[in-house]
């Protein structure tokens, strides 16, 4: 199945599903018991700086522990040996000879017997569809376009007669419409957004794609006559609210733009993708309240001051006030 989330996995990974005796299941249940009551003051200084790292890099909504942790001890000749990472192997490795030769190792509570009836799941790596827009990407490119790091959402109101630029990958312009709009781009924040008039438009493209203004592609003149014209395809929304948005305009991988408008009101758009490029509407949109995720507008300015949601992690209590 293809994920509705950009990304794939890029070798083939296998992991050891191993059956929960009733022992086990009575040492997790014990365990999450114990995990329900505790904050994040009583997690290791490890998990903490652990805990710390991921919150820079996504937006945490859960934290999973470990049954059965790892131990420092003498070799056993009745234990298998992993180190932290090597629960999971490529396709060329043999989990036969994963195992260590310390005489002092991190140990997994996996028997042999275990391993040896246990069932392995597969992870495969994606399919690379045609019609994605990163096939027309140079390496340091697809750098910008692919996020890093937990995207921050970035709202714009426009009103009927702007354009939108994600880059030069994307633009939405807006031609009709009673009102003005919302438009949150989810996309990687390395990539420009540049709101201008529909007029200047076309030449905003002209002057400026493969150049610092927007960013993506890179290189110039020389490297847009090898890049695919940007082709428009209608679109046509009503709104639900102003908290709510209608639909989003999916741009390939490069990202998407989610809309909101107000209740009843028609909106006409155009949007355009590089040539061969799939555009989709997706309604209802993925996360349809994100353009309540946003700061104050900027003064003089169609942007909206940018706002990272705090984690949320649902099964760990906050720390305590001191």
């Amino acid at each position: 199945a293809l994920p509705i989330w950009p990304g794939t996995t890029l070798n083939l990974l296998k992991f050891p599903i191993v059956n929960p005796t009733p022992y086990r299941l009575l040492r997790r249940s014990v365990r999450l018991k114990e995990d329900a009551v505790k904050s994040e003051d009583d997690l290791s200084d490890e998990e903490k700086k652990y805990l710390s790292q991921l919150k820079k890099q996504g937006y945490l909504i859960g934290r999973v522990g470990r049954t059965f942790k790892f131990r420092k001890n003498n070799v056993d000749d009745d234990i298998v040996e992993f180190d932290v990472d090597s629960l999971s192997f490529s396709a060329e490795d043999d989990p036969q000879l994963v195992s260590s030769s310390r005489k002092t190792i991190e140990k997994l509570e996996f028997t042999p017997d275990e391993l040896k009836h246990a069932r392995w799941f597969y992870d495969t790596p994606g399919m690379i569809k045609e019609n994605c827009v990163l096939n027309l990407l140079k390496e340091k490119e697809v750098k910008v376009v692919l996020p890093s790091h937990a995207i921050v959402p970035r709202t714009f109101i426009l009103q009927p007669g702007m354009t939108l630029f994600l880059g030069a990958l994307g633009r939405i312009d807006f031609l009709q419409g009673e009102k003005s709009a919302w438009f949150s781009v989810i996309a990687s924040n390395l990539l420009p957004v540049h709101i201008t008039s529909l007029e200047k438009a076309d030449a905003i493209y002209q002057n400026h794609a493969g150049k610092t203004l927007l960013g993506v592609p890179m290189g110039g003149e020389e490297r847009m006559k090898e890049f695919p014209p940007l082709v428009p395809e209608e679109i046509m929304l009503k709104g639900i609210g102003t908290h709510q948005a209608v639909a989003d305009i999916r741009l390939s991988s490069a990202g998407w733009v989610a809309v909101t408008a107000h209740t009843e009101d028609h909106l006409h758009l155009r949007g355009y993708t590089p040539k061969g490029i799939t555009l989709t509407i997706c309604n209802p949109p993925l996360l349809p309240h994100i353009v309540n995720i946003k700061g104050e507008r900027r003064k003089k300015s169609q942007a909206y001051t940018t706002k990272k949601p705090p984690p949320l992690v649902s099964n760990l209590r906050p720390i305590q006030n001191r």
